[in-house]
């Protein structure tokens, strides 16, 4: 199990929940409209959840059926964060890729 980062954080990006994140395993880049979690170093510990004032933030197995595509786009983000983003976009504007 890792933990998701969801479309409610999308141009909020809080970031209490890095500020939380012992094992800093969740990032952005000035360019990104929202937070990742990376799936690999995630420890599973959810301590970011309770800290995200906008509740974008489920451990993967209980993650919302219309924002599942999300699991894909925190851990694309990982390897092409280019097309993390444009799915991202997508996501906002009804045409996600990533099911």
């Amino acid at each position: 199990m890792t933990y998701v980062i969801a479309s409610a954080c999308i141009d909020v990006m809080d970031q209490s929940c890095i500020e939380v994140c012992p094992v800093d395993c969740i990032f952005f880049e000035d360019k990104d409209r929202m937070c990742y979690i990376e799936p690999a170093a995630c420890t599973d510990c959810g301590v970011c959840e309770p800290a995200c004032p906008v509740g974008a933030i489920y451990p993967d197995t209980t993650l919302p059926r219309d924002v599942s595509n999300f699991t894909q786009i925190n851990a694309l983000w990982f390897s092409d964060k280019d097309a993390a983003r444009e799915e991202v976009d997508a996501a906002i504007d009804g045409d996600a890729n990533i099911t």
